[in-house]
């Protein structure tokens, strides 16, 4: 197993791209730490992962807010003992968020609340037990749109997820000479149930976003959870402030 004995926190574990990571890491033999607001979905994931025979447990979690921060990597430490994995996954992308001439701040602001703020307090508290180990992976989700301009614009959430990049750059640097490393996925579409729901609901939108994919499809949570375990595995030791663009070739295709 490439995760043995691993303690892997994962935010916004309760569905989506999240709850497939906590399955495959666990199933890699990690134990996870299911961080997530909405309790019932967090269950449930920690359920489907002790019925699979792998170990998890549950801690409520705004990752906006410091004392959940803090909590979440305390409860990592009173349960394993350690934290050696810290994967950013949590993020919103509101409907309301469009151009910066039509968005309005509280969406604004929630976007970054989440996206930023809580990349931040989660390295704020789990860094510091990673370098007492004298070991960890940060693994930041950012996203393809933080490379590319977008003429269907979210403005906000282009912005946040390209802060996320930065500041994986900034944490590579400070804390890889001490055995903590950082890196960035960077996914293009994958077909959650936040996204589908939008798009099964413009089919414009839908077909314009496949048009642009040599692929011809849209990604598969595991096809980016399967970079995040080799990420969090001792294969990617000499891997540090990279970012993993995985988009099935939207960012390489010109027409």
């Amino acid at each position: 197993m490439r995760l043995q004995e691993k303690v892997a926190i994962i935010t916004g574990a309760g569905s989506g791209m999240g709850r497939v990571a906590a399955q495959l890491f666990a199933a890699e033999g990690a134990k996870v730490v299911v961080a997530e607001f909405d309790q019932v979905a967090g269950n449930d994931t920690v359920e489907s992962v002790l019925e699979a025979g792998g170990d998890a447990t549950f801690v409520r979690t705004d990752v906006s807010q410091e004392a959940d921060a803090k909590a979440m990597v305390d409860h990592a430490v009173a349960c394993y003992g350690r934290v050696d994995v810290l994967y950013n996954n949590a993020g919103v992308m509101p409907e309301p968020d469009h151009s910066v001439i039509d968005t309005d701040v509280a969406t604004w602001d929630k976007v970054m609340a989440v996206n930023v703020r809580g990349v931040f307090l989660g390295c704020k508290y789990a860094i510091p037990q990673m370098l007492e180990q004298g070991s960890g992976s940060v693994i930041n989700i950012s996203s393809f749109v933080a490379l590319l301009g977008c003429s269907v614009p979210q403005d906000a959430y282009t912005a946040s997820k390209g802060a996320v990049l930065s500041l994986t750059r900034s944490l590579a640097v400070q804390f890889g000479p001490r055995g903590v490393r950082a890196n960035a996925i960077c996914p293009g579409p994958i077909e959650t149930p936040l996204l589908m729901d939008w798009l099964l609901k413009d089919e414009a939108a839908k077909q314009l976003r496949l048009a642009r994919n040599p692929t011809g499809r849209f990604g598969k949570p595991e096809e980016i959870v399967n970079a995040a375990i080799y990420l969090a595995s001792d294969e990617s030791r000499w891997t540090n402030g990279a970012s993993f663009v995985i988009d099935g070739g939207i960012s390489v295709n010109y027409f």
